[in-house]
């Protein structure tokens, strides 16, 4: 469409608008990494991976506002682990594995309590907690 003084020209220039999503909190302009979506009827917030599109009842968040994030009072958080990022064990992991190192530390106790000798056919093979060895040193 033409007017007197020519032809007409956009409001703002494509070169200014950026193809990266920004944090939705007022004042940051650090690039999205995060969706935060309300669900009421759970009182719950859930953060996730950023979603493949805006959508105007979610919340796109920088890496720092993610990791800042609460609730209000009431409310649960669920963060959503991104399947890219690498997963950090849990306590119950962590908890595992110090019970298994604290039972592999003790061999001689087992053993003196009846509870060695035929069960193992490796004679490398000291103590077993589930799937977990404990073998003997070659040097011993």
């Amino acid at each position: 469409m033409e007017s007197r003084r020519g032809p007409l020209k956009s409001a703002v220039p494509s070169n200014i608008v950026s193809p990266v999503r920004r944090c939705s909190r007022t004042a940051c302009g650090r690039p999205a990494v995060a969706t935060l979506t309300y669900v009421y009827a759970d009182s719950t917030a859930v953060l996730g991976p950023l979603a493949t599109y805006a959508e105007p009842h979610c919340y796109d968040l920088c890496a720092e506002h993610s990791e800042r994030l609460t609730a209000p009072r009431g409310w649960e958080v669920v963060r959503l682990l991104d399947g890219s990022a690498p997963s950090q064990p849990s306590g119950d992991d962590l908890e595992a594995l110090a019970n298994a190192v604290r039972e592999a530390a003790r061999p001689q106790e087992r053993a003196a309590g009846g509870g060695g000798g035929s069960r193992s056919a490796d004679p490398m093979e000291v103590a077993r907690r589930g799937h977990l060895r404990v073998l003997r040193s070659p040097d011993n």
